[in-house]
């Protein structure tokens, strides 16, 4: 999976947000435009391409303010459609520079 599609798909507003993302987001106090942002300069740190229906990613970013942010994202290459299954802030005890699992 390649981030731009996800990104391509934000912009041209061809997104599905699940509403376990949706809860999730309210629940960390994440906005839309500040989940979108941290998909824009953040990166893919894990694929999952057995993934079904679709294949799904999981980005880390950062919003403006500087918050960490994972969203977990699957995308459509028919549709050309990108689907927020996910987000959250990560703890920072189960991650390396919120990028790579520590071992537990």
């Amino acid at each position: 999976m390649d981030k731009k599609d996800i990104v391509q798909a934000i912009q041209r507003q061809n997104v599905r947000i699940s509403d376990h993302a949706r809860d999730e987001a309210k629940e960390d106090s994440l906005l839309l435009n500040e989940i979108f942002y941290s998909v824009y300069e953040g990166a893919i740190i894990e694929n999952y391409p057995d993934d079904r229906p679709y294949p799904s990613c999981l980005i880390s970013g950062f919003t403006q303010n500087r918050k960490p942010v994972h969203s977990v994202w699957a995308y459509n290459s028919e549709t050309q459609k990108a689907v927020l299954i996910t987000v959250y802030i990560p703890d920072p005890t189960r991650w390396i520079n919120f990028k790579k699992r520590r071992s537990i």
